[in-house]
């Protein structure tokens, strides 16, 4: 059974037979404060979080309660990803931390947890499609990557001097370069790379500090709201605004690969901006959430009271194949405006040729190609 989970802000979940579009069930009361994400974990179980701190175990086949309740975290928890080779869930929260749990051993009580990271500022989490990086974006600008995942081995970084450290800017080459003119734009992210080799720590996930080039805010700070990956883990996708909130932009960034095992000399970046489009900025202060269709070919973002989807080329192509020598716009290829209020988020179904989208009212709109 196909069914679309819509995450409310007024503590309930919506459940609704994306074919028909008819509504099937309200969890009444699902969270006693804002449900903010809901992940499946396979057809059955899935998991939802809210601004009351704790996370919630769903099956379809009982939905009159929860499975569990899950509770460690200190502040509103906002993401949920799922490791399918460990089977371990992993949640971050406003209060900084990254935590994991072992569903292998779920009861009624809940399921053995550990924070497994911790950094200011900390806004999304994601996993890369194959679980082996994590990437972590925050309202201070920096995304954060681990490299050669390992989540059963807690990063311990010193998170407020990490944040703070001194970066040299990276020239067009991937190398470092000692000073820079005033004028002269980057033409890549800065970057350092905090591997921790100390003598009882796992030579595995080896951090990587980047503050991305955003076009038009070469000079001011940004903040990353959203952050999502390519299907096939070709790429990132963000969604960033000014500090001002005067400018909001949608980028991806381009993996490159061979990511060094150890400090070099001259880092390389782990990340190419080869793409953006500046947004509309309707809804200031609101975070919108954009997302990647199932093959990778396309891009939903809010825009407005509607969505725009966006290609890589005027063909759709896939990224592989079309990508530029020098940072390009994407390609507006329709824009549909379906909503009485500002859109907060849009998904693709990943079995059905559907488009999801939700505005700040409580709208819900399905989309479905006219062929």
């Amino acid at each position: 059974m196909s069914v679309l989970t819509v995450a409310c802000e007024q503590t309930e979940v919506l459940l609704f037979d994306p074919i028909s579009s008819k509504h099937i069930k309200t969890l009444m009361e699902a969270h006693e404060d804002c449900v903010n994400n809901i992940r499946f974990l396979d057809n059955r179980l899935f998991a939802t979080c809210s601004d009351d701190t704790t996370i919630a175990l769903w099956d379809l086949r009982k939905l009159n309660s929860k499975v569990c309740s899950l509770h460690g975290h200190a502040s509103w928890v906002k993401n949920i990803e799922y490791d399918t080779n460990t089977r371990l869930l992993v949640t971050s929260g406003f209060d900084g931390n990254v935590i994991t749990w072992d569903t292998n051993r779920f009861t009624e009580d809940g399921c053995p947890h550990k924070k497994f990271f911790h950094t200011r500022y900390l806004m999304r989490m994601r996993l890369t499609p194959d679980c082996s990086k994590m990437l972590i974006s925050t309202s201070s600008g920096y995304l954060l990557i681990l490299h050669d995942l390992d989540l059963t081995q807690s990063l311990e970084v010193g998170s407020y001097r990490m944040l703070r450290a001194r970066r040299t800017p990276l020239t067009s080459d991937g190398g470092t370069s000692a000073s820079r003119s005033a004028g002269t734009p980057r033409q890549g992210n800065d970057s350092s790379k905090i591997h921790p080799h100390r003598e009882g720590l796992s030579p595995r996930n080896s951090l990587e500090v980047l503050t991305p080039e955003i076009p038009g805010e070469r000079d001011r700070g940004n903040c990353i709201t959203s952050l999502q990956l390519h299907p096939k883990g070709w790429a990132t996708l963000i969604r960033c605004s000014s500090n001002m909130d005067d400018q909001e932009w949608t980028c991806v960034y381009e993996f490159q690969d061979g990511a060094p095992s150890r400090p070099p000399v001259s880092p390389r970046c782990s990340l190419r901006l080869t793409h953006y489009i500046e947004e509309a900025n309707v809804g200031r202060g609101y975070i919108k959430e954009l997302c990647f269709s199932p093959d990778g070919r396309l891009i939903c973002s809010p825009y407005a009271y509607g969505v725009r989807l966006l290609a890589f080329d005027e063909h759709c192509g896939e990224l592989a194949d079309c990508l530029p020598v020098e940072t390009s716009c994407l390609r507006e290829i329709r824009s549909i405006y379906s909503h009485g209020d500002v859109v907060l988020t849009t998904k693709f179904s990943p079995t059905h040729c559907q488009l999801a989208s939700g505005c700040l009212s409580g709208r819900v709109a399905l989309y479905q190609p006219k062929f």
